[in-house]
């Protein structure tokens, strides 16, 4: 079935202010995967644009649909750059484009194409796929509703919240990346612990690895000895990037030749703010008299390319789910440094694969940065533990099957409901 392209809308998913859950180092709600998924699904997001939930929803499908099942994606916004990743996009991307904030038509829109989808689940991301999923879902009547969490200890909209209790009964169950996120949907939205399973994030451990030479590396002008940091994110609040320049100010007394990328750039249209974010941080760089040392390089096609011109990366997030960045720089050799958020300190087992510090610690954090720094062999055999670690823990074949193993267990219960 050929994409039904409507007009642009962009979404926002209601992001602000925070106070972070202790991370544990146990995952709750998870199911034991078992035989593989034969089912249709479609996955149900706002947009394609560089982020790290359109990158796990096009690593996902690529993964189910080289089994027995089928996955198509549908967007609600014709904004896809990350389509060129998602494998037979022609025949299985589907954009159902919202007409405005407000477009009730986009409902009976999405029914249709689950149903010439046959679709047994649609599995939604981000706010406004998260409602027209649940409506859609109940409109086209046998399709099993899976909702998602990615982030943990926001603030949401008010309209958000209200959309999100009216259709409250409307949902089968919840995947959440995190048990902070888990913990966040029990706390503030009242829903009954069996039905939010925890499946942290994948990555593609093929596409990810570490390469012989960085062409980008090449392309910024670095030669060989220059050590270089990076923190690959968007430009929004919850990131945190002042902690970030901070940490290279201190850094740089000790390293003082290092170089600082900032990868990614502001959101689709400005959404969020992140435009007024985005300069902001620019202007902080300035005011700290870092622009030689900091270099801004916006969202990168080959960002495989990118980690690998990187001898360390940091995330300095205010909150997180499972950070994508986390897992994509350790999959390429390449070691992290983050602050301790939501499940970092699972992801990033401290001394191990990398480094967790304390929240807007940059003392801490530019201690751990110039340790890694400072110590090539000792940076090298991290990182080569961290790619050991995220393939055995955190591949997309993993995420695919225990993301199936829920699709499972809902279908089950609803068959016995029946």
């Amino acid at each position: 079935m050929g994409a039904v392209v409507q007009h642009r809308e962009g979404t926002d998913d209601g992001e602000c202010e925070a106070t972070p859950d202790a991370p544990e180092s146990t995952v709750e709600g998870v199911l034991t995967p078992g035989e593989p998924f034969r089912g249709r699904v479609v996955l149900l997001i706002s947009n394609l644009e560089y982020g790290g939930a359109q990158r796990q929803v096009v690593g996902l499908a690529n993964h189910l649909n080289a089994g027995e099942g089928r996955a198509d994606v549908v967007t609600l916004s014709d904004y896809v750059p990350l389509a060129s990743a998602l494998d037979g996009a022609s025949n299985r991307l589907h954009v159902v484009a919202k007409r405005g904030k407000f477009d009730v038509s986009v409902i009976p829109r999405l029914a249709r194409v689950l149903r010439e989808c046959e679709t047994d689940v649609v599995h939604s991301f981000l706010i406004d796929a998260e409602i027209a999923g649940r409506l859609a879902g109940r409109m086209s009547g046998r399709v099993a509703v899976i909702g998602s969490e990615r982030n943990t200890d926001y603030r949401r909209r008010f309209r958000h919240w209200l959309a999100l209790r009216a259709t409250g009964g409307m949902f089968d169950a919840i995947i959440a990346n995190s048990n902070a996120g888990r913990r966040f949907q029990m706390r503030t939205m009242g829903i009954a612990a069996d039905r939010i399973f925890v499946v942290h994030n994948g990555v593609d451990v093929d596409r990810f690895s570490r390469r012989a030479e960085s062409r980008f590396r090449s392309a910024l002008g670095l030669d060989g000895p220059a050590k270089v940091v990076g923190m690959f994110c968007s430009f929004k609040r919850q990131k945190n990037h002042a902690m970030y320049f901070r940490m290279a100010q201190r850094v740089l007394e000790r390293q003082p030749g290092a170089v600082f990328l900032c990868v990614g750039s502001q959101l689709h249209g400005g959404i969020q703010a992140s435009d007024v974010y985005q300069r902001r941080m620019r202007d902080m760089v300035d005011e700290l008299k870092l622009a030689e040392a900091v270099r801004f390089v916006g969202n990168q096609d080959d960002v495989v390319d990118a980690y690998n011109a990187c001898d360390l990366t940091v995330l300095t997030s205010e909150r997180e789910g499972t950070p994508n960045v986390l897992l994509e720089s350790m999959a390429c050799e390449v070691p992290v440094v983050a602050t301790d958020v939501a499940d970092n300190a699972i992801v990033v087992p401290d001394g191990r694969v990398g480094y967790v510090v304390p929240l807007d610690d940059d003392g801490a954090m530019a201690d751990r940065v110039s340790l890694l720094l400072g110590d090539d062999d000792g940076r090298r055999g991290m990182g080569e533990a961290a790619r050991e670690w995220v393939s055995r823990e955190f591949s997309m074949a993993a995420l695919a099957a225990k993301t199936t193993a829920v699709y499972d267990e809902v279908l089950a219960r609803r068959a016995r409901v029946r």
